[in-house]
């Protein structure tokens, strides 16, 4: 049997209500009863409603399972299928054309076209990986799996495979090559990535050349002479250029290129209905912690 904890006219799975006030309320600046005595309202408020709501699909679905018994074994007719379902209400006459209007909408929602991730909020290990994959690895992407052949000796197993690398290397110059070419020259001749005046400069072996288009930079991470790091961005998504002399893969290349980092995932939706079932309170816990650690930076 479920332990409940009364919380004025309502009464709440003692789990759920444990969580709400040792993890949800600390820090919010609202008091307790405050919390629970709008909660109580709102439900009793809105319970008759939502119970209407219910009766009315659950006699909708009667008739709509009747009308199909009554008529098996026949061949569909779609007009009469329309016709009755509105008139039992189902559908209804189409409105007029209308506008609504928004504000304060996150930019990656309102103007960039970029992809999104669904995570079922109920496994953190998923939503966790969504959260993080705003940007990821192109050489790992590459480098693991089959976008590159495994001909000529480049194959996955084992450790690192030095041949494997130089394909997955060519491949992501010939990227930027398409997707951000320098005036002159090709990314694979760089020896050198430079940021002179805010401008993009390669260092190529005859002299330096900028972007073909020197809008594309957007930043740099480190000193301008020696970056960091290069920020380039292409129909709105941005591109990372890792510069590492030091590193295992920046210390054979002549640009010092450790890796190439792509914007991918550029939102989440962390979904609490479709791809998960939370039929308790120790299900609805699950997602609502792991949603709060979400939110909190801490799960």
């Amino acid at each position: 049997m479920v332990e409940r904890v009364r919380v004025g006219r309502s009464q709440v799975a003692a789990e759920l209500h444990a969580f709400v006030e040792n993890e949800v309320m600390p820090g919010l600046g609202l008091a307790s009863d405050a919390f629970w005595r709008g909660f109580d309202a709102l439900l009793h408020d809105l319970a008759p409603a939502n119970r209407d709501l219910l009766a009315r699909r659950k006699a909708l679905q009667a008739e709509i399972d009747a009308w199909h018994k009554a008529r098996r074994g026949q061949p569909v007719d779609p007009e009469a299928y329309r016709a009755f379902l509105a008139g039992i209400g189902y559908l209804v006459p189409e409105g007029p054309d209308f506008t609504i209007e928004t504000s304060h909408i996150d930019e990656e929602i309102a103007h960039i076209a970029g992809p999104q991730l669904v995570v079922p909020v109920t496994n953190a290990r998923y939503a966790l990986n969504a959260a993080n994959a705003r940007w990821g690895s192109l050489y790992d992407a590459l480098y693991g799996t089959d976008a590159i052949p495994e001909d000529c000796g480049a194959t996955r197993g084992g450790g690192y495979n030095p041949a494997r690398g130089e394909k997955v290397i060519a491949w992501t110059r010939r990227f930027l090559d398409e997707t951000v070419p320098l005036a002159a020259g090709s990314h694979s001749e760089v020896l050198a990535y430079r940021v002179e005046g805010g401008t993009l400069v390669a260092e190529l072996p005859n002299g330096g050349s900028p972007l073909a288009e020197p809008g594309l930079f957007a930043g740099h991470r480190g000193e301008p002479a020696a970056p960091e790091a290069v920020l380039l961005r292409h129909n709105g998504l941005h591109i990372e250029i890792a510069i590492d002399r030091s590193h295992p893969v920046g210390r054979g290349d002549s640009a010092g290129v450790s890796d190439v980092l792509l914007e991918s995932a550029v939102t989440t939706i962390v979904d609490c209905e479709d791809s998960i079932a939370a039929v308790d309170a120790g299900d609805k816990v699950l997602a609502y912690r792991n949603w709060l650690g979400l939110i909190k930076g801490d799960l």
